[in-house]
């Protein structure tokens, strides 16, 4: 007996003592048919006959796991044998607690291509919607899920052609350590070299422990009612997406907390949830709760400043198309409240627009339209609470609406503390606590646990200091030339050779000016001095001065000028720095947004300033995109600003934030914050570059906001320094020496093809993924000495680190496909060890080696001489090896060079046709090997290709048709089509070369 199977027997008693029914006779898809039709009949009161159960079930069971589980949560109808409707429920969906639950185990489904069986299986009145796949071995949440990748797209798995279809959440356990996750289309749940980050979670408590047993994940998780309320009420389908999510624990936390508040007529409060934690879901569950609570007569959901409005609407629209309206005046905002009809009932506004209203001087008289709404139960939620603008409104809302309960999201509350604010020229002001404002804190989860989750990274701060001994004497715009060359200089290391962008904030709207032109200045030089200089992207963005654009009189400007005034609200140095030489601000402006035109061939104007504001937004987020699909020329890599950005704003690939600007309390959280999105192991912190030594600062906020003084916040928030870092690399470089003694090799790169065996193979793996880990982090890091970067060069030199990097791509490859193999034959022999491996490739790819760069090396290589070569024909084989970029074609590379005449001169687009050419040829005699092999015609392979490439799509139909003329009986077809297409998906992935092929998954 294994011990899998002890925990399988476990689990199964712990769900019988919760009340489930264990069906040990539910083992196939016959059985369970049977069972779905029983409580089918049952729950609709309905006796179905054969042929109409039949109909049902081909209805109902669809390869589009999105659609099966709205299907799953509403009511539906169905055309009986007489022509009458039925109306039909899956599930008692007003009450999932009354449904009838089952537990089974080791279900196979009785395909003839079906290897898989199934652990643990959860039912709701027959419906499969949890699998609980037990491991005995340690396993990686990443790897986990790719198992159940493995499973979903292997043929004959049920998730497509039968009830699995319905599946809701996937929980893996070793007993110790449980993950849950939602279940998805294969676009949303799958792995590829960019995204890491996938939604796996564990159980956390109110206080985030995490509930990490699964005997004690099943007594709070896979309680029946419990969940029951999370499949109804906490996991959200995302319309636009077409994506399932499960909330985090600590989001339904925060939304039972202020439901109860509002049931319990409690008064009001507030949540803490850090940047990064997905507010926004959170309010829109809350929200969409609320609006089927009759006591409550609207909610809205109110934000500051034009931008979020935006933002925020779209986001919900994103949850439940059209679920929140844009309300583009007051005007609007007024009918909504005062309508009755159910979609007005939850209303996104700005509390601009909220305060106009409820100004008794306005002369729409819109406060004495709205006295019908005064003593009725209202509930607002505000959006990062401690704009501006909501102390001026926060008493006229509470003086109109007496009835009304308020709650407040914050990622950095007002304490004490950092109440108070100061302006350009030391006026100062204060801010009105959150305990003030809405009484209580109902739930908290800080930056110190989102950090802890992996939901947030750590951060590296580097506090630049001038070198020289005259460095104090510099005058302002010496220090600023030094900023820009340090930028400059560390620029492609720290954002890991642009894969990730930068903002730099500054102190002043002159200062960011001022490195505007140095920028230009600087680059300029850079670029007479070296033709092959490149110059980083870069762009500048602050408010205009309202004042001097209203002077301009233009078609749109009335818009415009209130736009900007609606903008500044929030933005203190930019609205005081615009009152001294508006005009030349003015000017500045215009004189950046021309040539931020000249650059990205747009044609933004000061008019339409939020245009511009816009487009620089979306530039920076389009990072994310490879060179290939959206050249960088197109991109942002540094983006200057002075308030602008430094709050509400979210893109994984911006990870680094230049500082010269006092920060202080909120504001520096909220501004570190936008380095600190979770992406991948190439990302393994956000960056800071301090040029203003605020050491103090930085200390005193992580203090402030860690949640709890445990001693630990400043270890848990900021990375290791350089040092210690470099020990690690130095141990995981020790243990790989180690490793490969163990089995009597020496530890060079060659050597890695003399290991014996699976397990050494898988050992090396681990080893030297930790060795690659630790290289990129200390990678970027910005404050290595000399001496500590030639005591990581001398710990592995570049050539040897490349060679490693060979040997691992080579043999992940030779392991992924025996984990592959093993998934799809349900191979047990396979060594645990390999099964369990998860190579994260994405450390071994580079942004900058893609298929231009090498069709450039490659003629550079043919026209210049040896000695003038950037790289040689080895060194360019061996940089091809070392990276997993191009990986599905490098074969074709590294033979087409090797083909090449390198004494006769080529010229890049020679090479890039006679690369096709060569490619073409081989492509063509690859498949008349798949097509003699398979007993098939070439021309007719090829034409079948060609319309699945043409279309990038993949019909299983069509296969079954393209095979009919063999004349074989169904079963011997069967077998046939998954033989061919067992050479043909790695044939036809090659041909997409990184493009999904839509319904490539072979059933």
């Amino acid at each position: 007996m294994t011990k899998e199977k002890n925990i399988e027997d476990s689990l199964i008693a712990k769900l019988q003592d919760l009340k489930y029914t264990y069906r040990p006779d539910i083992s196939d898809r016959k059985s369970l048919e049977q069972n779905f039709r029983q409580k089918f009949n049952e729950l609709n009161r309905v006796n179905l006959s054969e042929p109409e159960f039949n109909r049902l079930r081909d209805e109902i069971i669809t390869p589009d796991v999105f659609a099966a589980s709205k299907l799953l949560r509403e009511k539906n109808t169905f055309i009986r044998e007489d022509g009458t409707p039925l109306q039909y429920t899956l599930v008692n969906i007003k009450d999932w607690c009354r449904n009838e639950f089952e537990v089974i185990n080791q279900l196979k489904i009785n395909t003839e291509n079906s290897n898989q069986r199934y652990d643990v299986i959860i039912l709701i009145n027959g419906i499969p919607v949890v699998q609980l796949e037990l491991k005995s071995l340690h396993i990686s949440p990443r790897r986990a899920m790719q198992q159940i990748v493995d499973y979903k797209n292997d043929a004959g798995n049920g998730y497509n052609n039968s009830l699995l279809c319905f599946m809701q959440l996937f929980i893996v356990s070793n007993r110790s350590n449980t993950y849950y996750f939602a279940n998805n289309k294969n676009q949303h749940f799958s792995f590829n070299a960019d995204e890491q980050f996938l939604p796996i979670y564990k159980l956390a408590d109110i206080d985030n422990k995490k509930i990490d047993n699964l005997f004690d994940f099943s007594d709070k998780f896979l309680s029946k009612c419990t969940l029951g309320e999370m499949i109804s009420r906490y996991m959200v389908l995302v319309e636009s997406e077409q994506k399932m999510l499960v909330m985090r624990p600590y989001q339904i936390y925060a939304v039972q907390a202020i439901v109860d508040c509002i049931e319990q007529n409690r008064g009001n409060g507030y949540i803490w949830h850090t940047t990064g934690s997905g507010k926004t879901l959170t309010s829109f569950k809350a929200s969409t709760l609320l609006k089927d609570n009759p006591n409550i007569e609207k909610c809205l959901f109110v934000v500051d400043r034009k931008d979020l409005d935006r933002q925020t609407r779209e986001e919900f629209n994103k949850f439940q198309e059209g679920s929140v309206e844009e309300n583009t005046n007051t005007e609007s905002l007024v009918r909504r409240l005062l309508s009755t009809d159910y979609s007005d009932k939850v209303i996104v506004t700005t509390i601009q627009k909220l305060g106009l209203a409820l100004d008794a001087e306005n002369k729409n008289n819109y406060k004495e339209r709205l006295h019908p709404l005064r003593d009725k139960r209202v509930v607002f939620i505000f959006d990062e609470c401690h704009r501006s603008q909501f102390g001026e409104n926060h008493q006229a809302i509470k003086d109109f609406f007496p009835n009304a309960q308020l709650f407040g999201f914050t990622g950095t509350p007002i304490f004490d503390e950092n109440a108070s604010y100061t302006t350009r020229e030391n006026e100062s002001g204060s801010y009105k606590t959150t305990n003030d404002i809405f009484e209580k804190q109902l739930h908290s989860y800080t930056i110190t646990h989102a950090i802890e989750d992996k939901n947030v990274l750590k951060f590296h701060v580097d506090y630049f200091k001038t070198d020289g001994a005259d460095a104090a004497n510099l005058s302002e715009s010496q220090k600023q030339k030094a900023i820009v060359e340090a930028i400059l200089q560390k620029h492609d290391a720290v954002t890991d050779q642009k894969r990730f962008n930068a903002i730099f904030a500054t102190g002043s709207i002159n200062h960011a000016i001022a490195y505007y032109r140095l920028f230009n200045e600087l680059q300029n030089q850079k670029l007479e001095a070296d033709a092959d200089y490149r110059k980083l992207n870069i762009a500048c963005v602050f408010s205009p001065p309202a004042q001097a654009v209203a002077k301009d009189g233009e078609g749109n400007n009335n818009k415009n000028v209130a736009d900007i005034k609606q903008l500044q609200n929030d933005l203190l140095q930019e609205r005081e720095d615009n009152k001294v030489d508006p005009e030349g601000k003015k000017k500045a402006l215009i004189e950046i947004i021309t040539n931020y035109n000249k650059q990205y061939g747009t044609n933004h104007s000061i008019s339409e300033f939020d245009l511009y504001y816009q487009d620089i937004q979306s530039r920076i987020k389009n990072q994310k995109y490879s060179n290939t699909d959206y050249p960088h020329e197109n991109k942002i890599d540094i983006v200057i600003v002075v308030d602008m950005l430094l709050t509400g704003f979210d893109s994984k690939y911006l990870n680094t934030l230049y500082v010269d600007k006092n920060l202080k309390h909120h504001g520096l959280i909220q501004a570190f914050s936008r380095t600190n999105r979770v992406l991948n192991d190439t990302k393994p912190h956000g960056s800071i570059l301090d040029f203003r030594q605020q050491r103090e600062s930085v200390n005193e906020a992580i203090a402030l906001f860690s949640g709890e003084d445990t001693g630990r916040s400043r270890e848990i928030w900021l990375v290791d320094p350089a040092p210690k870092v470099i020990e690690r690399y130095e141990d995981a470089l020790e243990n790989l020496n180690k490793m490969m003694h163990s089995f009597g090799l020496e530890c060079v790169p060659e050597e890695v093809n003399n290991l014996k065996g699976d397990a050494a193979r898988a050992e090396f793996i681990n080893k030297f993924k930790e060795v690659q880990r630790l290289k990129t982090q200390l990678d970027q890091y910005t404050d290595l000495t000399e001496e500590q970067a030639g005591k990581i060069n001398q710990l592995l030199p570049e050539d040897d680190l490349r060679s490693f990097r060979s040997m691992y791509i080579e043999t992940a490859q030779r392991l992924k496909t025996k984990q592959d193999k093993a998934a799809k034959k349900g191979d047990e022999d396979i060594e645990p060890n390999v099964e369990q491996l998860d190579f994260e490739l994405v450390l071994f790819a580079s942004t900058i080696i893609d298929y231009d760069y090498i069709m450039g090396l490659i003629a550079e290589m043919t026209q210049k001489k040896p000695s003038k070569q950037k790289v040689t024909k080895q060194q360019l084989i061996n940089l091809l090896t070392s990276n997993a970029n191009l990986m599905d074609e490098r074969e074709d590379i590294i033979a087409y060079i090797n083909s090449l005449d390198m004494d006769k001169p080529l010229e890049e687009s020679n090479i890039r046709e006679g690369y096709e050419l060569f490619k073409r040829e081989k492509n063509n005699k690859d498949l008349a090997i798949i097509a003699e092999k398979h007993g098939v015609t070439y021309e007719s392979l090829q034409a079948f290709v060609a319309e699945i490439m043409d279309r990038m799509v993949f019909d299983g139909e069509k296969l079954t048709d393209f095979l009919a003329p063999l004349g074989l009986n169904w079963k011997i077809r069967a077998q046939k089509e998954l033989a061919l297409m067992e050479d043909l998906v790695p044939y036809l992935n090659k041909l997409a070369q990184g493009r999904e092929i839509s319904g490539l998954h072979y059933e």
